[in-house]
């Protein structure tokens, strides 16, 4: 299995900090996973936002992971790509890019997270836990409970995929969704906007690491 980092920093399009301030500060925090999610720039942006982070994240020893636009695969250094289309096909996109690139995708409902899975993900980011303005949507919110079931039907199914719970999580939430059994948390509106974005960054990594039950 590859490695899979318990604390996921995901970056966005805010108005005070370009992506690239975003990475070079959650590199600076200690971040060992940063997935780039911007879905409103042209490709040449895009290579160029990827490329400058990617130096960072290299020198950070951190692993860069891009958010869809898997046609840049091969452009840039890019370990890995988070599909967040539910419907896509995973197995297809597994065979594009190959088994050396991490690929993780979406998922609201435990069987999405089966059919990901079955389809060769690395791992599924699942949410959302609770409203989030990061990234509007109408899914039904999974709530601790949410996240309790799924892990405990993926055992049951004898299904080892590291499910990571998403979506509006604050600090204050970590340590009861870590103790539901999930692999980890992603995060990003909670680490973008707090008032110290490198202190915000480290209390959720030592709470994940403290609360962790897996």
């Amino acid at each position: 299995m590859k490695y899979i980092e318990k604390l996921h920093y995901i970056t966005h399009d805010i108005p005070h900090l370009s992506h690239i301030e975003q990475a070079q500060l959650a590199c600076e925090a200690g971040a060992k996973w940063i997935q780039y999610r911007c879905l409103s720039k042209t490709d040449e942006a895009l290579l160029a936002d990827i490329n400058t982070i990617a130096e960072t994240c290299d020198d950070w020893g951190t692993t860069l992971i891009v958010t869809n636009h898997i046609h840049l695969n091969g452009k840039a250094d890019i370990q890995g790509f988070h599909i967040e289309d539910m419907d896509a096909d995973f197995a297809a996109i597994r065979n594009q890019i190959g088994n050396d690139i991490t690929l993780g995708g979406s998922a609201n409902a435990i069987e999405n997270l089966i059919r990901l899975a079955k389809q060769g993900v690395d791992y599924a980011g699942f949410g959302p836990f609770a409203t989030t303005e990061t990234k509007p949507n109408n899914l039904p919110l999974l709530g601790v409970e949410g996240y309790y079931k799924a892990v405990q039907e993926l055992k049951a199914a004898n299904i080892q995929l590291p499910v990571l719970a998403v979506g509006g999580i604050k600090i204050y939430d970590a340590e009861a969704l870590m103790q539901t059994g999930v692999y980890g948390i992603a995060v990003s509106g909670a680490i973008n906007f707090a008032d110290d974005f490198i202190e915000a960054y480290q209390d959720f990594y030592t709470s994940i690491k403290e609360s962790a039950v897996n």
